[in-house]
């Protein structure tokens, strides 16, 4: 049979798991099959074990300090310059979404344009929380008393089940924004939209281990994060639909005081407010005794 006349197989995509700017498949080897909203398949993405909980984990850790470190503003930019690789494969994602979410391509597009519009929002706020979460306070005596937020570390955010693009931007852009570093447990059974964000990611300014993304059974990895010592925060928005496993979330996060913010929405094209910026963030006050320029003091 001539090239010519051979029929032409599609080149499948292979979806990995990304792990400290990698894209590692799981270490188990395992997989399981997504389908889309009529049960067609669509892609075998990783099953990720404890194992890889844990190496994300490591890989936040790691690079806290370099993302937490930088400018407020630098980090804006590197959000925008995220939103525009979003924009420029809008098409790409309005298919992931319309197959994940079992909407039409007009609704796809538009759930795609608000999720770029959201990250651009979170983009802009960057520099801007400090003066919104911080402040000056009134003090009685000859001191300045300023409190400044920080960011509270290495956060898990169990991405919404139902939303696939618009809610996990919704719960991932406001804890890096704020100077976090995340590690990212995808919808269970929508979980290509963000495999495809770890693409992007990859390719734009963010330091690798900043974002980490996992797909597979939140139940099984979310207990690892949620008991994880080296991990400051959770968000249970992925699994508030199990009472009975945010519940054990709860407790096992409990162990070591994790910040754990649960609940999500059930419209995430709602105004999303400050609450996801503030949520994990720390609040340092400090003390600095006033002063006199003529006296050789010092004014602050």
């Amino acid at each position: 049979m001539s090239e010519s006349t051979a029929t032409r197989l599609s080149v499948l995509k292979t979806y990995k798991n990304f792990v400290g700017g990698k894209f590692p498949r799981s270490e188990s080897g395992r997989v399981y099959e997504v389908s889309d909203a009529k049960g067609r398949w669509l892609a075998n993405v990783p099953q990720s074990s404890r194992k890889d909980a844990r190496d994300a984990v490591v890989a936040a850790r790691k690079a806290f300090g370099a993302w937490s470190g930088a400018t407020a503003y630098n980090r804006g930019q590197i959000l925008y310059r995220i939103a525009e690789m979003l924009e420029g494969r809008r098409e790409q994602y309005a298919l992931e979404v319309a197959e994940a979410e079992g909407s039409s391509k007009a609704k796809a597009a538009a759930q795609v344009d608000a999720a770029i519009d959201r990250w651009i929002w979170y983009a802009g706020w960057t520099d801007k929380i400090a003066q919104v979460a911080g402040g000056a306070n009134p003090v009685a005596g000859p001191y300045f008393n300023l409190s400044t937020p920080e960011p509270t570390g290495v956060v898990a955010v169990l991405a919404p089940q139902e939303s696939s693009l618009l809610g996990l931007v919704s719960v991932l852009a406001p804890v890096i924004a704020t100077g976090n570093t995340a590690v990212v447990v995808t919808s269970q059974t929508r979980p290509l939209p963000a495999l495809s964000l770890g693409e992007v990611l990859a390719t734009s300014d963010v330091p690798g281990g900043t974002v980490n993304v996992l797909s597979g059974f939140t139940a099984e990895i979310a207990p690892t994060l949620a008991a994880h010592m080296d991990v400051n925060g959770i968000d249970l928005t992925g699994a508030t639909a199990s009472r009975e496993l945010a519940t054990e979330l709860e407790v096992a996060a409990a162990e070591n005081l994790k910040r754990v913010l649960r609940g999500g929405t059930d419209d995430w094209a709602v105004d999303p407010g400050l609450d996801r910026m503030k949520a994990f963030l720390e609040t340092k006050t400090v003390w600095h005794p006033t002063g006199s320029l003529g006296a050789g003091g010092s004014s602050y």
